[in-house]
């Protein structure tokens, strides 16, 4: 009795990182949406808490700033004030980041002193240690990428890379909390119906993927129609995009059109997918008389059509896409973005509990 209760305390607070790392993962989209991701220009992991304290601390980091191409050729306009708009938005980012961390360490230390980890916990414990600093540095390699004279926005491969790893990191601490609180009775055995999860998954992890190429690119101003592309099925030229040019792999990962194509291609896939795995997931947990499975089973089906959903709005308002604030293009994106977090994190209960 002693032993469960100690899993359901370190189960709660993993499930408490859980949503920490939601709520870091849509600061990251918020920072990324009003353009605000490169407005600290340095990086400085402990001192960097503290923000400008007075008018001086404040001029110093504007001035920073100005070096970078994204003032010079996008933000030449912007005045102290609106650099403190966007300035706001990263340090939240990051001080949300520092207190993660925080939470972890303090959870880590106390449950430490009271032992209530176990030989099971340790390598988990570890992983996910490593997972979270990875994090960290991840996040700033991207940052740099677009701290010089001649880039507007952070590499978009970079911030796809910065996407995934959150995803991995929010997966890794829910799949730990689940192997906590699930007892064994409520898994199933069903190689089948585990090959097909697995399949959804690594679907689904591409097309996230390309949706953070999507964001990085800000494609969707670019076809801000549906179910066309600018009034065609097909990107008539691959070759080329406004003065910019594509070759080989390029045209699959930089044009703007293409990942557009790519993007939309992929949810359509998805969504019958998704909706015939529910299908044969609920029918297979009712036969076996498995609530906890037959309640997982639907998550997924409803998630996957509120995500078409809120990817067909999200580009039909591409033309009003408000820079460096949030507007009715902004509260689509994001809320596409949440819905993913939550697609992904069903997906992976289900994969939790139909086993190989």
């Amino acid at each position: 009795m002693v032993e469960a209760h100690q899993k359901r305390a370190v189960a709660v607070w993993l499930m408490i990182g859980v949503f920490m790392i939601i709520g870091q993962i849509l600061l990251g989209g918020i920072t990324r949406l009003t353009g605000s991701g490169l407005s600290i220009t340095e990086w400085k992991p402990i001192l960097g808490a503290i923000p400008p304290l007075n008018e001086a601390d404040w001029h110093e980091a504007f001035d920073k700033y100005k070096q970078i191409a994204q003032y010079k050729y996008l933000n030449s306009d912007f005045t102290l004030g609106d650099f403190k708009a966007i300035y706001f938005w990263e340090w939240l980012h990051r001080q949300w980041g520092r207190l993660i961390g925080v939470v972890f360490a303090i959870g880590f230390i106390w449950f430490l002193v009271k032992k209530y980890f176990n030989r099971e916990m340790i390598v988990p414990l570890i992983v996910l240690f490593i997972l979270g600093g990875l994090q960290g540095a991840i996040g700033w390699i991207m940052v740099q990428s677009g701290l010089n004279d001649t880039d507007l926005y952070v590499s978009h491969i970079r911030l796809s890379i910065h996407f995934m790893a959150a995803l991995v990191l929010l997966c890794y601490n829910l799949w730990f909390a689940l192997r906590l609180i699930v007892p064994e009775r409520e898994k199933m055995v069903h190689p089948g119906l585990w090959r097909f999860n697995i399949i959804t998954i690594v679907l689904l992890t591409v097309q996230l993927i390309y949706g953070a190429f999507m964001a990085g690119l800000r494609a969707a101003p670019s076809a801000p129609t549906w179910p066309t592309i600018n009034g065609a099925w097909l990107v008539e030229n691959t070759a080329s995009y406004g003065s910019r040019t594509f070759q080989g792999l390029q045209v699959v990962t930089d044009h703007p059109l293409m990942v557009h194509l790519i993007h939309r291609t992929l949810a359509y896939i998805l969504f019958f997918v998704i909706i015939y795995g529910a299908v044969w997931l609920y029918s297979t947990a009712k036969k076996s008389s498995n609530a906890l499975l037959k309640k997982a089973a639907i998550w997924p089906a409803i998630l996957v059509s509120l995500q078409v959903l809120l990817g067909i709005f999200t580009v039909l308002t591409g033309p009003q896409i408000a820079y460096n604030r949030f507007g009715i293009f902004e509260s689509f994106a994001q809320a596409h973005q949440l819905v993913a977090m939550f697609l992904i994190m069903s997906l992976t209960l289900n994969l939790y509990l139909v086993r190989r």
